[in-house]
């Protein structure tokens, strides 16, 4: 299907021209192994399963991501084998999806396993595009395609069971059976993507990095916090800068982006909002580009996977992670935001963290 996006003209595949029945068609025969129980195997691989596709979890026995699949149903020596190796061997493609760093810890091990007319499927473009870093370069007998889900493992799972879905990006790295695109897509459906739109997957990594960093992550969060302490640094309360500065933004006006548009959202917004974020907007604009731009050609010049792969395979990083996260959750923005969120209707009574 063609779409015009603002002025350019783009292709999607949607349900109704890919529905799940051909998903199935397509796959009848296959068995798809996911390497790796994190957020988008646990995802992705429900999913699946509850598409009916015939689906094995190779996960290392022993550790949380274990006692997740073991707490979602998979039977250890049915579907849930705790050798990776017996999980490639099971299979007919490959979904690769192990952490960055972790893709590159296991790739000899995967690659050694491989065989001609098995698809090697990836929900990010990292490990292929900095091959020179990770060392992942596929045989050139299998398949090598992208299904990256346009959100967390988390999100894959929980719109699919509330019968929505989320958009997925896809994209064909090498084609040696001719089938390529089709196993992609059938993949991106079974996964429960509302539709998929092509990339390569440079595109998918440069972008994708870029966003968690930015917009989507990085950037918000640093914006909120810098509202936050100037109010708090003017003598407003704890409870009024939080209010302002992320209560208000998450739970009435982002929400009604999503629905319209920005336009929509400064539409329904009071004429001293709509004012004062109109002439503010292009200075916020102005300010951020330079710091995009330096993202960006950060991105490009693999600085930012260099980092990840240098510190999310130490052995200490957990410890650490947690330790960030811990600054973070004792702040006092975001203690406050514990005791504002308790204050909605719904959680009322309830438990917050």
């Amino acid at each position: 299907m063609k779409i015009d996006f603002g002025g350019t003209t783009e292709e999607v595949v949607t349900r109704e021209e890919f529905p799940l029945e051909r998903a199935r068609a397509v796959l009848k025969d296959e068995t798809i192994a996911i390497l790796g129980y994190g957020p988008q195997g646990y995802g992705q691989s429900l999913n699946l399963r509850d598409n009916g596709f015939n689906v094995i979890v190779g996960q290392r026995k022993g550790g949380k991501g274990w006692q997740d699949a073991v707490r979602d149903g998979w039977v250890e020596g049915k579907n849930l084998i705790p050798d990776i190796a017996e999980a490639i061997d099971r299979a007919t493609i490959v979904q690769y999806l192990l952490s960055d760093a972790g893709q590159k810890e296991q790739w000899p091990l995967v690659k050694s396993k491989l065989r001609k007319g098995q698809a090697l499927y990836f929900s990010h473009g990292f490990s292929i595009v900095f091959k020179d870093q990770t060392g992942v370069v596929p045989p050139p007998e299998v398949d090598v395609i992208l299904v990256a889900p346009k959100g967390s493992g988390r999100t894959v799972r929980s719109n699919f069971l509330a019968g929505s879905g989320i958009n997925s990006s896809f994209a064909v790295f090498q084609d040696a059976t001719g089938r390529a695109r089709e196993r992609a897509l059938a993949c991106g459906i079974g996964i429960g993507s509302g539709y998929l739109f092509p990339t390569d997957f440079r595109r998918e990594v440069y972008s994708d990095l870029t966003g968690e960093r930015g917009v989507l992550i990085g950037a918000i969060a640093g914006l909120m916090k810098a509202q936050y302490d100037v109010l708090r640094a003017a003598g407003h309360s704890p409870s009024e800068a939080f209010n302002e500065t992320v209560e208000e933004a998450t739970q009435s006006l982002y929400p009604l982006v999503g629905q319209r548009g920005m336009d929509y959202m400064f539409a329904a917004c009071s004429t001293t909002a709509q004012r004062g974020a109109l002439d503010w907007a292009p200075r916020f604009e102005a300010a951020a580009k330079p710091v995009f731009e330096a993202l960006y050609k950060s991105v490009a010049e693999g600085k930012e996977t260099a980092r990840v792969l240098s510190t999310c395979s130490a052995p200490d990083y957990r410890e650490k992670l947690d330790a960030e996260l811990k600054i973070i959750g004792d702040s006092e923005m975001w203690k406050a935001g514990v005791a504002v969120r308790s204050l909605r209707p719904e959680n009322w009574g309830k438990p917050q963290a």
